[in-house]
C-alpha cells in the first residue's frame, strides 16, 4: 500500500474515531403504543404483588425480628433456651436445637434434640450442608446469609412490624427512563470494594459501563458483579444515587437489575428502580452505591421513600 493511500486511511479512521467520540448518548428506547401498553401493565401488576408481599409474606422485610452475624466464629447454636445465639421462643423448638456451621461458601445445619427437626425446601431434615438459602424451624424462617459476611436472619410470621406497613410508593410509570444500551465492557475486569451498611466491605468486579442520556444530559453508570456465593457469572446490576435521594427517595440510593435485550444490548428500566431491603429493617446488609454511581441528575422514575425507617 502507498504510503499516500496509508495516510488516508489513518485520516480515515481518525475522523471516524473522533464522530464516535463526539456522538451524544442514546437516549430512551423507542417504545411503540401496543409495547407500552403491555410493559406497563407488567410495572403495576408487580408492583401490586410487592405490596402484596411485603404485607403478609412470612419473608416479608418486616417479619424480620433479629440478626446474628458470625463475625469471627465459625458456629452458632439456635434454640428456646437462653443461652443460644439466636433466641427462639416458640414452644415448638427444643432448648437447644440446632448447630449452624459455617463450612466455606455453605453452611452445615445439624439438629441437638433427638425430636428436632428443620424443613428445606419440600425436606424434613436433621442434618444437611446447604448452600445460603433458608431453613424453617417451628413458625420461624432463618435465612442463612453469606455474603462473605455470614449470618442469621430471624423472620416471624407473627413480628409486630407488620403493623408498620403503609404501603409502597412509586412514581408513576415515565418511558422517558427506560433504555436499550450497549454494556461497554471492562478491557480488563478489576475488583473493587463496596462499602455496606453494617460497615463491611463487599468485593464486586467492575463488568463495564452504561452511557446515555437523561434529558439532555450525559450519564454514565458502573455496572458491578459481587463476588460472593449465590451470584452467577452473568449476575450483575446497578447501585445508584441520583438528585432525588434523600429527598423523594431513599437517601442512601436504589438498585437496577438489567435484562438482556438480545444483540448485546440491555434494558435498564428505571421504572424498576428499587430500594435495598435497609429502607424497611435494619437486619440487613446492603451495598452503598459507589462514588461513580452517585448522579447528580434527577431520575423520578422507580421505587419512592416510603419511610418505614428514619
Amino acid at each position: 500500500m502507498r504510503p499516500s493511500t496509508i495516510a488516508a486511511s489513518c485520516a480515515a479512521l481518525l475522523a471516524a474515531s473522533l464522530a464516535l467520540a463526539a456522538a451524544p448518548p442514546p437516549g430512551p428506547a423507542t417504545i411503540g403504543a401496543a409495547a407500552r401498553d403491555s410493559i406497563g401493565r407488567a410495572i403495576a401488576a408487580d408492583r401490586k404483588e410487592t405490596m402484596e408481599w411485603l404485607r403478609t409474606s412470612p419473608t416479608s422485610y418486616l417479619a424480620t425480628v433479629q440478626r446474628r452475624d458470625f463475625g469471627d466464629r465459625t458456629r452458632l447454636t439456635v434454640g428456646r433456651a437462653e443461652g443460644n445465639d439466636v433466641r427462639v421462643d416458640d414452644p415448638q423448638i427444643a432448648p437447644s436445637d440446632l448447630r449452624v456451621t459455617v463450612v466455606g461458601d455453605s453452611f452445615r445445619v445439624e439438629t441437638l434434640a433427638p425430636e428436632a427437626r428443620f424443613r428445606w425446601r419440600d425436606s424434613s431434615l436433621t442434618a444437611a450442608t446447604l448452600p445460603p438459602s433458608a431453613i424453617q424451624v417451628g413458625r420461624f424462617t432463618i435465612r442463612l446469609s453469606h455474603q462473605r459476611f455470614p449470618a442469621l436472619i430471624v423472620f416471624d410470621p407473627q413480628s409486630p412490624r407488620y403493623k408498620d406497613y403503609k404501603g409502597i410508593r412509586w412514581f408513576p410509570v415515565d418511558f422517558a427512563y427506560r433504555y436499550e444500551l450497549p454494556l461497554t465492557p471492562n478491557p480488563k475486569p478489576d475488583t473493587l470494594i463496596i462499602q455496606s451498611t453494617r460497615g463491611n466491605a463487599r468485593r464486586a468486579v467492575r463488568v463495564g459501563w452504561f452511557d446515555f442520556a437523561v434529558g439532555k444530559q450525559p450519564v454514565r453508570l458502573e455496572a458491578t458483579r459481587l463476588l460472593e456465593p449465590g451470584v452467577g457469572e452473568g449476575d450483575f446490576g446497578l447501585f445508584f444515587r441520583d438528585a432525588t435521594s434523600g429527598k423523594e427517595t431513599y437517601e442512601l440510593g436504589r438498585y437496577l437489575e438489567v435484562q438482556p435485550a438480545g444483540a448485546g444490548r440491555w434494558v435498564l428500566d428505571f421504572n424498576n428502580a428499587y430500594n435495598p431491603a435497609c429502607a424497611y429493617s435494619d437486619h440487613y446488609n446492603c451495598p452503598i452505591p459507589p462514588r461513580a454511581n452517585r448522579l447528580t441528575v434527577a431520575i423520578r422514575a422507580g421505587e419512592m421513600d416510603s419511610h418505614y425507617l428514619h
